[in-house]
């Protein structure tokens, strides 16, 4: 059945609310022809929208104050249904604030009487399903499923519309912050590419430049330092475009963004083939971390959040980012090290980056064409199996360390 769905965006002092109206039911209810006739439906009727939804809406707090509340950007979704045909929903942003005044300095957002009809009013059979979809005190964000609270229909018994009684669980701004530190490490644990660069660009740091090649193995010292070089680089980078985007002061389309996270692993895997900018890796990283954080920013700014969670969000968000990228570092560049004393190292690093170099082409094309092919659709199946070949890589590592100190206790005769 066609139902209509309320789903709540909870802040410090208001809650925004997106309804969604199957048109069908609602033209039943309101008399208009809204979905016999829904082209141009927001720029005919937008204000008669807009105060009819306003006059059925009706938050009050528990002293009995009647909430203030504003309808605002209204636009139409038509979807395939296959069983029904075509579906037609209007979407309604509205703003729900409790009353201030002298005496009243701002009542709870999460205590209140839900008083909410549309169409319900009149086609008596529709049920209002109700949902918190966003709670960053409560450490819930629109990442996830939204949790239903209840539902507004009909009370059969009495033939009357019962409110919806909306009393949310007090939060705090450590449950918010500790959520974005969580979404920070889950989204780069499953950002494929931006550890594939990262890891790609670290794959010859331990390795002596020698003419136009990469030599061996330039020592502990070397080594950490230019590991590190490179991470706080990359991390410096991307906090930059991480804050600005998340403010909204920079804004790109994510397909060039995309696509460019995609160039930067193929041009790290060229350079772990051949030195293309040696001893200017650093530089690189975060030139390329800068495009790195505007994909990330823009999962911050999806969220929508007020100044003060924002600013927080914008800390914990980076900090799981960095924890993530610490955990990678500390699981795979001692075997790197081990394996860049080996003579077997020049075929480890070139086997990863020609594998990089696939998965970067991939990933370009199916950015430009917007359409998924069978190697980007393998790349994720084999992301599975990442602990495994880790796995690999550290027993690798270790044997190959061993072989070679077996070989030089050989005396020769």
């Amino acid at each position: 059945m066609p139902n209509s769905v309320v789903l709540l965006n909870v802040h410090a002092n208001r809650i925004d609310a997106e309804l969604q109206i199957p048109l069908v039911e609602l033209q039943s209810a309101w008399g208009h022809a809204v979905n016999d006739s829904s082209a141009g439906l927001v720029e005919r009727l937008g204000p008669q929208l807009r105060a009819y939804l306003k006059s059925h809406i009706r938050p009050q707090s528990p002293n009995g104050r009647f909430w203030s509340v504003s309808v605002g950007e209204l636009t139409v979704r038509q979807s395939q249904n296959p069983i029904n045909g075509i579906y037609r929903e209007l979407t309604a942003k509205v703003q729900m604030i409790p009353p201030v005044g002298p005496s009243s300095p701002g009542e709870d957002v999460r205590q209140f009487t839900f008083y909410y009809d549309a169409v319900l009013h009149q086609v008596m059979t529709h049920k209002i399903l109700v949902s918190v979809r966003q709670d960053w005190e409560r450490g819930q964000l629109a990442e996830v499923e939204p949790l239903q609270v209840g539902t507004i229909s009909l009370d059969i018994v009495n033939n009357r519309i019962l409110p919806l009684s909306v009393n949310l669980a007090s939060g705090s701004v450590w449950s918010g912050f500790r959520a974005m530190v969580k979404l920070g490490t889950q989204h780069i644990a499953e950002g494929t590419d931006h550890l594939l660069f990262l890891f790609v660009l670290l794959l010859p740091a331990p390795l002596l430049v020698a003419g136009k090649r990469w030599s061996g193995f330039g020592g502990i010292r070397f080594s950490l330092r230019h590991i590190v070089l490179i991470v706080t680089a990359f991390t410096l980078g991307h906090s930059i475009t991480l804050l600005v985007g998340a403010l909204g002061w920079v804004r790109l389309p994510s397909q060039p963004v995309e696509i460019l996270i995609a160039v930067s692993i193929l041009v790290s895997a060229v350079h772990a083939i051949r030195p293309i900018f040696p001893g200017r890796e650093a530089w690189i990283a975060a030139g390329f971390g800068l495009i790195h954080g505007l994909a990330f920013a823009s999962t911050l700014a999806n969220l929508q959040l007020d100044a003060g969670p924002m600013a927080l969000s914008i800390l914990g968000f980076n900090l799981g980012i960095e924890l993530m990228q610490l955990l990678l570092i500390i699981l795979v560049i001692p075997w790197l090290m081990l394996l860049s004393r080996t003579p077997a190292y020049p075929t480890v690093r070139l086997t990863g980056a020609l594998l990089a170099i696939i998965a970067a082409l991939a990933w370009i094309a199916e950015r430009v064409s917007g359409q998924s092919n069978q190697l980007t659709r393998s790349i994720e199946k084999l992301v599975s199996y990442a602990p495994y070949g880790l796995l690999v890589l550290a027993l690798l590592a270790i044997y190959l360390t061993w072989r070679q100190k077996q070989s030089k206790q050989i005396p020769v005769a």
